[in-house]
């Protein structure tokens, strides 16, 4: 990492670095804040695009407040949010913890679309910077060109064609904002939450992607935007989630295999493959020329019987294939 970039950041912090000193100028908590921030430093960097310094500073009251046995965990932490966790004595859920609902119900269950990044709209080039302590929307399904809003001159790889869907994952970046706030983002027509989808600082040029929900209604906009400070506004769109439509099948039978079987004997007759065309087995059919022919087995496109009968008898094997259709 640069260190000038890392000094700086530490500099920040010298209120917190300089309440005893060490061998190296740092005391116990000064030398845990300066591994926590030469960890997450870049990470911060690189992920937020945020200056390593002005990170440092906003965290300066949580290092200073935190006790040292959260501090030693935020050091120890393998992951960003499992640090932020430590520092604030929030809870991380596992994915142990949770427990997922029932899966196949079109009505609740979504399904994941991720696209190539695409631009969905860019105040910088279509509605001017929307101003502080007001609501603007933008249109986010149905859409052919979305460079009216200042996106890209097209359906952004599939979105605009996927007719209504419930909830997409963007990436919203504020560009510079005239001074600190936040935003908040819900589906239109809905009440507005409370909660932040970002918070910025004066000049900033920061993003944060958020999974939000949208209006499956009527109106022309899904997408309601709230700030608390005047700033330009980019949404890029990363995927978004549909509700599952029903799965058809298309089936065929694979064709018959008959198999002579003498009296008192058993056997098995294997019926033919699936065809390419319809690779997915779905049944063992299995018939007998007598009644006096049970059988003991039919799996797999395999069926066995023992022949009770005092003749000859035949036993007759196919497969039930399928394919999805549009597959």
């Amino acid at each position: 990492m640069n260190k000038l970039i890392l000094a700086a950041g530490l500099f920040a912090l010298a209120p917190v670095l300089s309440s005893t000193a060490d061998a190296a100028g740092r005391g116990a908590r000064g030398e845990l804040v300066y591994q926590i921030v030469k960890k997450w430093g870049p990470y911060v960097q690189e992920t937020y695009r945020a200056d390593i310094g002005a990170w440092s500073k906003e965290m300066g009251q949580s290092f200073a407040k935190a006790p040292m046995d959260s501090l030693q965990a935020a050091a120890d932490a393998r992951s960003f949010d499992a640090m932020n966790a430590a520092l604030t004595g929030e809870t991380l859920v596992s994915k142990a913890d949770v427990q997922p609902t029932a899966l196949g119900d079109a009505a609740t269950d979504l399904v994941f679309v991720p696209i190539t990044p695409c631009r969905l709209f860019d105040t910088r080039l279509a509605g001017g910077p929307i101003p502080a302590f007001t609501v603007r929307s933008f249109d986010v399904t149905a859409v052919s060109d979305y460079s009216f809003q200042g996106g890209h001159a097209s359906n952004c790889n599939g979105v605009g064609a996927a007719g209504s869907f419930g909830a997409a994952v963007i990436n919203f970046t504020v560009v510079f904002p005239a001074g600190p706030g936040h935003l908040i983002t819900w589906p239109f027509g809905r009440p507005q939450p409370d909660t932040a989808t970002l918070n910025f600082a004066a000049g900033d040029v920061r993003g944060n992607l958020s999974t939000v929900a949208l209006d499956q209604g009527a109106s022309a906009n899904e997408l309601s935007v709230y700030t608390t400070a005047q700033t330009h506004l980019v949404g890029d769109i990363v995927g978004y989630f549909i509700n599952p439509g029903p799965l058809l099948l298309q089936c065929v039978d694979s064709g018959t295999t008959d198999t002579p079987v003498a009296a008192g004997a058993t056997a098995n007759s294997v019926a033919p493959a699936c065809p390419s065309t319809h690779p997915m087995q779905t049944a063992t059919n299995c018939q007998s020329s007598t009644w006096q022919m049970p059988f003991v087995f039919f799996s797999g496109g395999v069926c066995s019987a023992q022949n009770n009968s005092a003749g000859a008898a035949t036993l007759r094997s196919s497969r039930t294939c399928c394919r999805v259709v549009g597959s």
